[in-house]
């Protein structure tokens, strides 16, 4: 390892990198081996999950042993061409869940926005109208 790259991995790293990247827009025909031959170049890589249902295709996880080399592959990967589609790159995020919203408390906080928007613009209106 040259001391130049040494030097970038004791830096603090942002807290949504980590070693699992989602790839998006891949060809539907690309194969394990291209993957590996793709993002190898990057670092040793655990597994590479290449979506092969239909709601899935065109997409992969590529986990690397090394959350610096899943930095560095994000980095140099992003918008590169491969079959003529342009590679999208994402850290995936683990912890992120969609939260459940109550539809009526939702539908409550609404009314009550409208609520006092309208206090607010008839309060408006008095001012303008004294």
């Amino acid at each position: 390892m040259s001391l130049a790259l040494g030097n970038t991995r004791t830096a603090q790293l942002p807290p949504n990198v980590n070693r699992i990247l989602l790839v998006k827009n891949l060809p539907f025909k690309i194969t394990s081996e291209e993957m590996f031959s793709l993002f190898g170049k990057y670092g040793a890589i655990r597994q590479i999950r290449i979506g092969n249902a239909q709601k899935t295709r065109g997409t992969a996880f590529v986990v690397y042993e090394d959350i610096y080399d899943a930095k560095e592959a994000c980095e140099h990967l992003q918008g590169f061409n491969v079959s003529g589609r342009y590679l999208v790159l994402l850290y995936y995020q683990t912890n992120h869940k969609p939260r459940k919203t109550n539809l009526s408390m939702e539908e409550e906080r609404v009314e009550q926005l409208r609520q006092q928007y309208k206090r607010m613009s008839h309060e408006e209106d008095d001012e303008l109208n004294e």
